[in-house]
């Protein structure tokens, strides 16, 4: 009794041992390279990046006509009249049509608020977004200095982009797995144990938009000659990847 008893104890202690071992693989705490031990062999999970820099091909603008008037029907009236001469004035720019996109459009009243008062209605304001696509980054600055000109007060931000960041993204995919796989080299000749297969990968990242940065520029625009200076500068493209190899005995 007292035998069986104790081989009853022990494969609870070895199935416990065994569920901890997977617990702590699944674990998120754990680091990204760790190697765990495995019926075949030990496993080895690393990580590694790739990254690759290339000059944007495209711009996006967002920019506006904010106006205010006594009543609905005259700020709305003033707006679309701004809004017209704004888009007249990108599409001299070359920008298509189809590249110039309402993104806002929204009225709403205006009140004076004072203590121990009721609000007063002090008129309305109107205000229309338009988001533009620019393929000619020389003609940026100039697009910004156009529009501002045509009556546009609201420049919300710019962001540079690719039209296909196909051959960037496999530019990193290449130099992800070529790190990744230096490194299993490495451990596989630090340990001794030759590397006999790769069990698992996974991939994450990619291709982002930069978010638009602040460009204000309410003034009126400033000589033919000059424009506002725009630096579209590198994006960075990164991809994450993951492994799993399996190590000899």
């Amino acid at each position: 009794m007292k035998t069986l008893l104790r081989a009853a104890l022990m494969g609870s202690a070895l199935a416990f041992a065994g569920f901890g071992l997977a617990a702590a693989e699944d674990m998120p705490g754990m680091p990204a390279d760790h190697m765990m031990m495995a019926p075949h062999g030990a496993m080895l999970s690393l990580s590694a990046y790739g990254e690759t820099k290339v000059a944007p091909d495209m711009a996006t603008i967002s920019t506006g006509v904010v106006t205010e008037a006594p009543t609905a029907q005259e700020a709305m009236r003033l707006n679309r009249e701004r809004m017209t001469q704004v888009i007249a004035a990108l599409k001299r720019q070359g920008i298509a049509e189809k590249d110039i996109q309402t993104s806002g459009l929204n009225l709403s009243a205006q009140y004076n608020y004072e203590s121990n008062k009721p609000p007063e209605l002090r008129g309305y304001q109107a205000s229309n977004q338009v988001t533009v696509i620019i393929y000619d980054l020389n003609r940026v600055g100039q697009a910004a200095d156009a529009v501002v000109s045509a009556g546009s007060n609201q420049i919300n931000g710019i962001s540079f982009g690719l039209r296909d960041p196909q051959a960037a993204e496999d530019a990193a995919r290449v130099e992800a797995v070529r790190r990744l796989q230096a490194k299993a080299d490495l451990y596989a000749r630090a340990l001794g144990k030759p590397i006999v297969a790769l069990r698992a990968f996974s991939e994450g990242g990619g291709y982002q938009p930069t978010p638009p940065m602040p460009m204000m520029r309410m003034a009126a625009a400033e000589a033919a000659d000059s424009s506002t200076p725009v630096a579209p500068g590198q994006l960075s493209l990164r991809i994450d990847v993951q492994g799993t190899y399996e190590l000899a005995k």
